[in-house]
């Protein structure tokens, strides 16, 4: 398998799972023609060496492209995926983050979403796995970000 994170299992060893990015999700779902094979490689060189895990913001923006429940379950079955709640601190974190990105001059439009996954994997010590690197390593430079180089 050609490697699309380099030296993935040192990375994530001190974390205690790897966080899904709803885009990873999304480019294998609708077999995206510019990312859907680096997310698939990337997803799964993780589940070889980490848990991977999802949050109910990530399982509804997936949702998104799914016409039932069990639609969306089949595709992110809770024996590869494991659900986690998101944290309290987590909804702390991300204000304060989102708040940082508002004065950084950022628009306004920039989902808060996004602002609650980083947080929910920087509070639980989770590596996360998104191609949105630029803005997770912004407001969490100790996150352990796994993306495209």
């Amino acid at each position: 398998m050609t490697t699309a994170l380099s030296n993935l299992a040192a990375r994530v060893r001190n974390c205690r799972g790897v966080l899904v990015d709803s885009n990873v999700l999304l480019d294998i779902a609708t077999n995206d023609l510019r990312w859907a094979d680096w997310s698939t490689r990337a997803l799964a060189e993780c589940a070889d060496c980490s848990a991977l895990i999802i949050n109910p913001i990530v399982y509804a923006e997936v949702s998104i492209g799914f016409g039932t429940i069990e639609a969306l379950d089949a595709a992110l079955p809770s024996a590869s995926y494991e659900r986690e709640a998101l944290p309290w601190e987590a909804g702390f974190l991300a204000g304060k983050c989102f708040l940082a990105h508002r004065r950084r001059g950022g628009q306004r439009t920039t989902p808060l979403p996004d602002f609650y996954i980083g947080a929910h994997a920087a509070i639980e010590r989770l590596a996360l796995l998104t191609r949105d690197v630029a803005r997770y390593r912004t407001y969490f430079p100790k996150l352990e970000i796994l993306g495209p180089a």
